[in-house]
């Protein structure tokens, strides 16, 4: 215990590291604000038949990743799955398809153009998943209409995971780690109280 406290005492002194945690911290702090926070057009009070069908299975299973945002109904409510189902899909396509494969070995331009590639599928995957998960909100819990809801709303799940998405990468460019993987746990940690 001591020398865990030693560490802690070592971790301050040094200015760099300090402003990437604190920079880290802040940025997570933004992510678990944001997880809370009820799309516009649904009462968050009629929503005990999404908690309830979240609870378990493959929904449960994205609500954990999501932190509790999916079954709250949440701008973040799709977390970072979409933008990890896209990395898969050019993980995958890396392996079969020589163009990727020739993309893998130009090193920083490669990456590049591959991260690119990535965002431009998860903007595709949002555009089938967004609408799909407002499918799941039940009817009386929501407050607009129609057509206008279920645009305004795939817009704004759209947004939302391109913004954690982006706050991922801030992460990874000035705090520590990997923002991705570090936003995930951030989920899965503020699920295991439930």
């Amino acid at each position: 215990m001591k020398k865990f406290i030693e560490t802690i005492k070592n971790i301050y002194k040094i200015e760099d590291l300090r402003a990437r945690i604190l920079y880290t911290l802040g940025i997570i702090l933004v992510y678990r604000l944001g997880s809370h926070v009820v799309l516009p057009g649904v009462n968050p009070n009629e929503l005990q038949a999404l908690q309830s069908r979240a609870s378990q299975g493959v929904l449960g299973l994205l609500d954990m990743f999501s932190g509790g945002a999916f079954s709250h109904a949440s701008i973040f409510a799709l977390g970072i799955m979409p933008y990890i189902s896209a990395s898969i899909v050019v993980q995958l396509l890396g392996m079969a398809v020589p163009y990727f494969q020739r993309l893998q070995r130009e090193g920083e331009s490669g990456r590049r153009k591959i991260n690119q590639i990535t965002r431009y599928l998860t903007l595709g995957i949002l555009i089938v998943q967004a609408p799909s998960y407002l499918t799941q909100i039940p009817l009386e819990a929501r407050v607009l209409p129609g057509f206008f809801f279920a645009l305004s709303s795939s817009w704004i799940l759209a947004t939302g995971t391109i913004f954690v998405m982006w706050l991922g990468e801030k992460i990874t460019d000035k705090g520590i780690g990997n923002g991705i993987s570090l936003i995930i746990m951030i989920g899965i940690i503020a699920r295991m109280p439930f």
